[in-house]
Parts: C-alpha cells; sequence; structure tokens
C-alpha cells in the first residue's frame, strides 16, 4: 500500500519479493504495528482494569477446563448441565455434529496451547502426559475428515509448537521429546486414505480404524463435501510436512485447494457450499463467506502468511474482490448465486460469517471489517449471544448459540489493528454476557434458545480452545505472555503454529498457476500490510460515524425517520407512504414507490412482490423511506397471516446450588396461564400421586401452593392440569415419559387442550422431555427442595436471588468479587426485546395430545415458494387496500417509531414473516430479467431454504 503523510506502513519496508520469512514475518507483525491507530469514541481502559478483566478470563477457563476434567475426562466433551462426559454411543445422535467426536479426549487436546497462551504452563505439561498416556487414535469410529484435522491435528501441532519452545526456555518439558508430533504424523497417516478420489478432494468422513469403503469402514459412499471441509486443511498438513520431512501431507491437501480453484465459477471467481468429490460438479450453488465456505477462505491467506507461496494470496485476492464485489452489502454478508451473483440467495445470515471481520483485518481492509463487526454487535446486544443464524433485520431465525468463538476472535483482531478501547468493552460485554447467562455449575452450557435464555447440554471443545485464548489476548499485554505470540499464526481452530515453517523443509514446487486460469488485476494485489496510517485517512471518527446508525436501525430508534417526518410538515411536502394506505392499484402510490427503490412485480398467482434495490432509490433519504416502507410491510403481512403457534418458554432453576444458572426449553399450552402476558410463577416442585396426574391427587398436601411434576401418558394434558389445579398446585410440569428423550434430538411442541373448554385451568402448563426432566428430578433426589421459576424466557439474576446469601460472581459476573456486597437488581427482560421468543423456522407449530388420541407432528422447515426467499414482501389483491389488523402500530406521522415489540410479544414469526427486504448497498438486478430467470432459480431457492448448517 503506498505512503501517505510522510509516514510508512508496517510492511512497507519489505520488498514484493522478500524471502518469504520476511513476507510472513511482515505479515503476522502487522497488527502489533498497528496498534497506534486510534479511533475517536470510546474512554481508554486503565492497565487495572484491563489485568481484572483477563484474570476473569482465567477464572472463567478454570472454571470450564476444570469441570471437564473433573467430571468428564476422558470422554471427548463435557455435558455441564448433567456434569458427565459425552461419549460417542451411549448418548442420542445429533447427526454430523458428532462427527468431531472420536473417543480421543478431544476437548483436552484442542486446550494444549491454550493453557500455554494462559501461562498455565505446569497445567500443560500434566496435560501432555495425560494425551500421551491416555489417547487413543485407532479407534474404530467414523469422524469428520475437517473436524479432525483442525482440532485433533491441529491440537497435537499447536501443543508441540509451544511444548519445543517451552523446553527451548529452559523451564519445563525438559522431557518432551516430539512424542505429539509423533501422534500428529500418526493421525496424518490415518486421513490420508480419505484423500484417495480422483479429484483429489477428500471424503468427508473418515474410520480412524479402517480407513475408506471397507465394509467394516462404514464409509467411502459419500460423493459431496462442503468446500470449507475440502479447503481447509493446508495449514496443518503443510505444518505436519515441514515439521517431519515427510511431503506428501502437504502435497494432498496442495492437490484439494488446487481443484477448488479449478473449479470456481469463472465469470464471478466465487465458489459453492457444495462440491461432488467425483465429478466437481456444484451440488449447492449458493456462495457466501458463513457456513460451508469459511475457512476456505481464511486458509488461503494464511498459507500465504505461513508458507510463502504467493500464489495462494492472488487466488485470495481474486476471491476477496468477488466477495467485495457482490457478497458484501455493508453492513450485510448475503449469500449469492455463483453464476448470477447479482440475486440474493438468502434473506438471512449465519453466526459462522462472523469470523470475517478478522480476516478482513490481516487483509489491511479494516473499514468494512468496522462495519460488519458493529452490525454484529448490535445483533449481540440484542439477543444477549450470536443467534445460529438471523434475518436482515436482525431477528433470530435459528436460535440457538453453541457458544461459538468467531465475533470474540474478529473483536482481538481489531483491536490489535486499531487500538481502539471500544473493542475492549467489546470484550467485556462478551465476558459478562458468558457469566450471566451461559455459566452453570459445571461449566458453561451453551444456549438452546438465545429468546428463552435456556440451556443445551453441550460444552463444545472449541469454546476451550478459541473463546479463552482470543478473550484473554484482548486484554493481555506482551509482557502478560511468556513467549512473542506474533511469531505464529492462528489456525482456524485457533492453534498456534510458529512462522519459522515458512523456510524449513522447502520441497513443494511453488509453481503459480494462478495466472493460466484466468487474467489478473495486479492492483488486486498487495504484498505488504497495510500503511497504518492511512486506515483513517480523512475521517478519525469514521468508526463512530458508523456505529450510532446500525444501533438505530436495530434499535429501531430510526432518529433519521423523525428528521424526514418533521422536515416533510416545515416543507409542506407529503408524508412519506406508509405501508397501511400502499394500494397497488393507485398510480401514486406506484411512483412513489419508484422513488423509493421499490419494485413491484405481479404474480402468476394474483399476488404481488415488492423488491428494494436502494441503489435505485432518487436519493438517500428515499432509499430509507424504502426500508421502513418495507419493513412495514413485513410486519402487515405477518399480522395477516397469525399462526396459533406458541415460542418456547423456560424453566430456570432458582434454588441453592444452581442460583438461576440452569435454564431448560420447555414446550408451552395451549390453555392455562400465557407465561407472556402474564407475570412468571415460581415456587418449589413437588411429584403428584398418581405420578401421571390422571386421577384425583391422593397426596393434595404434598404440592399445595407448589409446582406439580406429572409423568406424560394415559390421559390428556387438560386433566392433569385440572387434578393438579383442584389439590392447589401454582403450576405443572409434564414430564416425557419416552425415556431419553431430549430437546437436544426432539423437535418441541406445544400442549393441547383435549377439544373443550379450558378456560377452567388458570395454572400454567410446561412441558419438560425426559433428559430435561431428569435434571430437575436428580435435584430433588440429592438436594430435596428445588425452588423453579416457569416463565416466557430466563430472568436476570440479581432479580431472582435478590437477598439470598451466594457467591456473588453469579450475580454480577465477576468471580473475583464473592465478599463484595452485591449489586442492585436490575430486570434483565427490560434489555431484551420481546422479539427474542418470536419463533424460527426451525420451530414450527406442532400440537400433541396425550393417548388415546395422541398425536405428534414432526418438526419441519415449512417450504417457502419463491417469493419467500427473494428480499420480498408479497400480498394478496384482498390485503392490498385493507388494514387487516386493528390497533396495528406503524411508523405514525408524529415520527414514532414501528412498535414491533409490542406486536411480537403476542405474535411469533415464521421465517418468512421474518424477512424484510433489506438492501444496504449496491446490487441492481432489472425485474425483467428477474421474471426471465424465475422458473430457472426456483429449484436453487426451494433446497437452500431447506439447507441447515
Amino acid at each position: 500500500m503506498s505512503e501517505a503523510g510522510g509516514g510508512r506502513g508496517c510492511g512497507s519496508s519489505v520488498p514484493q519479493r522478500a524471502p518469504w520469512s520476511l513476507v510472513a514475518a511482515a505479515a503476522a507483525l502487522c497488527l502489533v504495528a498497528a496498534t497506534s491507530v486510534r479511533t475517536a469514541g470510546a474512554a481508554p481502559m486503565s492497565r487495572e482494569e484491563r489485568q481484572k478483566l483477563g484474570n476473569q478470563v482465567l477464572e472463567m477457563f478454570d472454571h470450564a477446563y476444570g469441570n471437564y476434567m473433573e467430571h468428564a475426562y476422558p470422554a471427548d466433551e463435557l455435558m455441564p448441565l448433567t456434569c458427565r462426559g459425552r461419549v460417542r454411543g451411549q448418548e442420542p445422535s445429533r447427526g454430523d455434529v458428532d462427527d468431531a467426536l472420536g473417543k480421543f479426549s478431544l476437548t483436552l487436546i484442542d486446550s494444549l496451547d491454550t493453557l500455554v497462551v494462559l501461562n498455565k504452563t505446569k497445567e500443560f505439561e500434566d496435560a501432555v502426559r495425560k494425551v500421551l498416556r491416555d489417547v487413543n487414535l485407532d479407534n474404530d469410529v467414523v469422524v469428520s475428515v475437517f473436524e479432525t484435522n483442525i482440532r485433533v491435528l491441529g491440537g497435537l501441532l499447536g501443543g508441540h509448537s509451544l511444548a519445543i519452545m517451552l523446553k527451548e526456555k529452559g523451564e519445563y518439558m525438559q522431557w518432551y521429546n516430539d512424542e505429539l508430533l509423533q501422534m500428529a504424523k500418526q493421525l496424518g497417516y490415518k486421513l490420508l486414505p480419505a484423500f484417495n478420489t480422483t479429484s483429489g478432494l477428500p471424503y468427508p468422513r473418515i474410520n480412524l480404524k479402517f480407513g475408506i469403503r471397507k465394509p467394516e469402514a462404514r464409509t467411502g459412499t459419500e460423493t459431496d463435501t462442503c468446500t470449507a471441509c475440502a479447503g481447509t486443511l493446508i495449514l496443518e498438513f503443510a505444518a505436519l510436512s515441514r515439521f517431519t520431512g515427510a511431503t506428501i501431507f502437504e502435497e494432498y491437501a496442495r492437490k484439494a485447494l488446487d481443484f477448488l480453484w479449478e473449479k470456481r465459477q469463472r465469470s464471478s471467481n466465487l465458489v459453492g457450499v457444495t462440491i461432488n468429490i467425483h465429478t466437481g460438479d456444484w451440488v449447492r450453488k449458493d456462495s457466501g463467506v458463513g457456513a460451508g465456505i469459511d475457512s476456505y477462505y481464511e486458509y488461503l491467506l494464511k498459507a500465504y502468511v505461513l508458507l510463502g507461496d504467493d500464489s495462494f494470496l492472488e487466488r485470495f485476492n481474486t476471491h476477496y474482490d468477488a466477495i467485495m464485489r457482490y457478497i458484501s452489502q455493508p453492513p450485510l454478508l448475503l449469500d449469492v448465486h455463483i453464476h448470477k451473483p447479482m440475486l440474493n440467495a438468502r434473506t438471512w445470515m449465519d453466526a459462522l460469517l462472523a469470523f470475517f471481520p478478522g480476516l478482513q483485518v490481516l487483509k489491511g481492509d479494516i473499514r468494512p471489517a468496522i462495519e460488519t463487526h458493529e452490525m454484529l454487535y448490535q445483533v449481540i446486544k440484542k439477543h444477549n449471544f450470536l443467534p445460529e443464524a438471523f434475518t436482515t433485520d436482525f431477528r433470530v431465525h435459528w436460535a440457538q448459540h453453541p457458544l461459538r468463538p468467531e465475533f470474540a476472535e474478529s473483536t482481538y483482531f481489531l483491536y490489535k489493528a486499531t487500538g481502539d478501547p471500544y473493542y475492549l468493552e467489546v470484550g467485556k460485554t462478551l465476558i459478562e454476557n458468558l457469566n450471566k447467562y451461559a455459566r452453570v455449575p459445571c461449566g458453561f452450557a451453551a444456549m438452546k434458545d438465545v429468546r428463552t435464555g435456556s440451556h443445551e447440554d453441550r460444552m463444545d471443545s472449541f469454546f476451550l480452545a478459541e473463546m479463552f485464548k482470543y478473550l484473554y489476548l484482548l486484554f493481555a499485554d506482551k509482557e502478560d505472555i511468556i513467549f512473542d505470540i506474533e511469531d505464529y499464526i492462528f489456525t482456524t481452530e485457533a492453534h498456534l503454529l510458529p512462522l519459522w515453517l515458512s523456510t524449513t523443509n522447502q520441497s513443494i514446487s511453488k509453481k503459480n498457476t494462478t495466472s493460466e486460469y484466468t487474467e489478473l488485476d495486479d492492483s488486486n494485489f498487495d504484498w505488504t500490510c497495510p500503511n497504518t496510517q492511512i486506515l483513517f485517512p480523512n475521517d478519525p471518527l469514521y468508526a463512530q460515524s458508523i456505529r450510532e446508525p446500525l444501533k438505530n436501525v436495530v434499535d429501531k430508534s430510526c432518529p433519521r425517520g423523525i428528521i424526514r417526518v418533521e422536515e416533510s410538515f416545515r416543507s409542506g411536502a407529503k408524508p412519506p407512504l406508509r405501508a397501511r394506505d400502499f394500494m397497488a392499484t393507485n398510480p401514486e402510490h406506484l411512483e412513489i414507490l419508484k422513488k423509493m427503490g421499490v419494485s413491484l412485480i405481479h404474480l402468476k398467482d394474483g399476488r404481488v412482490q415488492l423488491v428494494q434495490h436502494a441503489i435505485q432509490a432518487a436519493s438517500s433519504i428515499d432509499a430509507e423511506d424504502g426500508l421502513r416502507f418495507m419493513q412495514e410491510m413485513i410486519e402487515l403481512s405477518s399480522q395477516q397471516q397469525k399462526e396459533q403457534q406458541l415460542p418456547p418458554r423456560a424453566v430456570q432453576i432458582v434454588s441453592h446450588p444452581f442460583f438461576g444458572r440452569v435454564v431448560l426449553t420447555a414446550g408451552p399450552a395451549q390453555f392455562g396461564l400465557d407465561l407472556s402476558k402474564h407475570k412468571e410463577t415460581r415456587g418449589f416442585v413437588a411429584s403428584s400421586k398418581p405420578y401421571n396426574g390422571c386421577s384425583e391427587l391422593t397426596n393434595p398436601e404434598a404440592v399445595m401452593g407448589k409446582i406439580a411434576l406429572i409423568q406424560r401418558g394415559q390421559c390428556m394434558f387438560a386433566e392433569k392440569a385440572r387434578n393438579i389445579q383442584n389439590a392447589g398446585a401454582i403450576g405443572g410440569i409434564v414430564i416425557d415419559d419416552n425415556e431419553g428423550s431430549s430437546s437436544d434430538t426432539a423437535p418441541l411442541f406445544q400442549m393441547a387442550g383435549d377439544g373443550k373448554d379450558t378456560d377452567d385451568i388458570k395454572i400454567p402448563m410446561l412441558f419438560l422431555f425426559s433428559k430435561e426432566g431428569s435434571i430437575i428430578l436428580d435435584a430433588i433426589r440429592e438436594y430435596e427442595e428445588v425452588e423453579v421459576l416457569l416463565s416466557d424466557k430466563a430472568k436476570d439474576r440479581a432479580a431472582i436471588l435478590k437477598g439470598k446469601m451466594i457467591p456473588s460472581y453469579i450475580i454480577n459476573s465477576n468471580p473475583e468479587m464473592e465478599n463484595e456486597e452485591q449489586p442492585s437488581s436490575e430486570n434483565d427482560s427490560q434489555n431484551q426485546s420481546a422479539e427474542q421468543i418470536t419463533s424460527s423456522s426451525q420451530e414450527v407449530d406442532l400440537v400433541d395430545q396425550e393417548s388415546p388420541e395422541e398425536s405428534s407432528l414432526n418438526s419441519q422447515p415449512e417450504s417457502s415458494s419463491p417469493t419467500d426467499t427473494d428480499n420480498a414482501a408479497s400480498v394478496s389483491p384482498s390485503e392490498q387496500n385493507s388494514n387487516p389488523v386493528e390497533n396495528h402500530e406503524t411508523t405514525s406521522l408524529d415520527g414514532e417509531c414501528t412498535d414491533l415489540d409490542n406486536q411480537l410479544q403476542e405474535q411469533s414469526e415464521t421465517e418468512e414473516d421474518s424477512n424484510p427486504n433489506v438492501s444496504w448497498g449496491k446490487k441492481v438486478q432489472p425485474i425483467d430479467s428477474i421474471l426471465a430467470d424465475w422458473n430457472e432459480d426456483i429449484e436453487a431457492f426451494e433446497m437452500m431454504e431447506k439447507d441447515e448448517l
């Protein structure tokens, strides 16, 4: 990058064809030099506070790692709600999620280099001895090649890298003789049979003991793999080759990358999500930077840094140019079709794209990194965590959050690049939310539903491998770390590989074949780090200038809309067109739509479709009016298509020793007290007799004033409710009689009535699957008195436990302050939008009744018409000229913002309802072109709507 203002960038002294070790070192050191850049906004954080937060991260890691070692080891992962290990085959299958488990103590291996980063060298030495003594890599189990590579092979190599560093320092690991490297080599050879395909792309799964294709291997019949699965091997495989001198690993990984590059779509330079490993045909032709592709792009850039091969940088820059041209719609990153990159393939984003701002920092493209990161942060502030998928208007699409670390990763890199203390405050928020909402007695539990705050019995190994590493590094000074972190590069699993590998065992040909495939623009390639003097050339307030508007969009405070209305009145002009007033037959309205960049398409079934392209608007103000109009239209549409669908509820255990830290996902009832409209119900639990609750209770004194536990089966739900209500119970929890059932694997449903009038049932009723119910039953056996809270979503622990003598870290998320006075309570429901309890496409209305008339529907995403996937709002002719919903609040003429929260307290939305057309930038698709290509796209749209992460 060129000089500016007389200053040089951190890598501007490196020649374009410098020795590869210098190029790699310059790229790695770039972030350190960049910390001189400051952006306005946040006040500096004192060293004392940073140290305090760093110590808090250490305590949190100890809590997670210590509970894994105590309750789960040598199992692969900890189940933090039931305080035991997750062993493959002993728990209900979770599908592809379980492919990471290979009975090789996954969490311990994944955590090795985290121990060193956190200065736990003694624990690291003990952990290495345990790995060498206990871990077996020859198990008869089918595992994911991708997950095993990044977690296990990467973990062993990261552990080896820091073991030899410590040995060289002379205090620890003096006995170490490359044992972890030998295990890594053994595992590498076990993965190599997966590459036995004509294309060189690996099979997605392999049997650790029997390999591929053999009958006992139970694998080798797959035809498809994801782009990231095949393209995220080069760092670990090349490092293994260069550590050991066995070149075969790097050769195989390079061959897979070469094949993916050749198969890119030549006109758009994009790659699809899924590819046939035998033919090279794209199976899924949508393209983005999230799930299925993410780390392919990451490894192209990092392979250049680690290996010094300029072809990797050229390929990355070619892809990056395409990403910024088609996928980036600041601040959004939306999937597109590889053959038609001007056409969006989705109206929602997945959480894995949160890594991309961090990658943009490594690229040196700071401005869009700040913008996308800020968008993600506002979503987190809205929902406490980043949902697994969220819509373009920042509502929940998929409600899970498995404690993913990608956002923390990008936060760390942005802080290193800018030095802006704002990112320290972001990290502080992440720490507080983890302690407040995810911390449980036996570790940290993944969020089952960010809207209710309910937990899943899951703590993935990447949580220890990545989250604590990035959070600690965010607050640490250089002297806080016992080695120079800038001498290493992070893999996608945050394992550390030394940069000196760039000059070791370079026997692989580095022929630049990129130019054989395409004509490249030289301006696309920056061979040095960005000049930090010009990251914010003429606008030191750049970061602040994009944060407020994004905050306003997410919070729906829309101050510009208020100004717009006031200006309209002062100027005598007509106020903006409201969705409630729109008539598709009114020529004046159609002209206003055109001015706002909104196109109207008449569909064959009589509906009209509205599509907005902001770039086609007459002005930025008109574009904003168009965006607001589209949001209002979606709200109207959602009200018109009301469904009797209730969101999940929460059962929160508030007594000792849980103190509100365990939240269970519960199914609602179509009868009884509605917890979304009334105050929560709190009380101690007691089992009813008979346990099935199908007749008059024989122990009314036991359930009087308590929440009754009832077993499912033998009669209707409503009958159970009446029997416990007559006995004086203040609520009821029905526990599934199907042993082993869990909300992790079974679709949640709502309990239906008995076909009669159920207005006489006044108490709340919730349903728990067997696994969640057993957590309460086990607690009763151990502690006798168990108190729970039945609510629409988890409540703030400070409010729940006010006045009780408990460890203060449960209240204020600061484990160091156990002897300090507890803070005053605040109801966190004030900080959570009611939108957090809206339903996603995964949670379809399911009605279940008890035998003998029991019926249960399977949970499947509703199929969508093409109009549902095209960033559009559709209304039928009968809906165009009327407002079908009474008291529907839209943006009023006095400038008030859309009151979506109040609407959504009583109405959950399907995926179609939650996808407004938000177009942030630059893509233009003529209406005629859309209509001409419509039939061709229908199949692709339907396929993508059914895809899951």
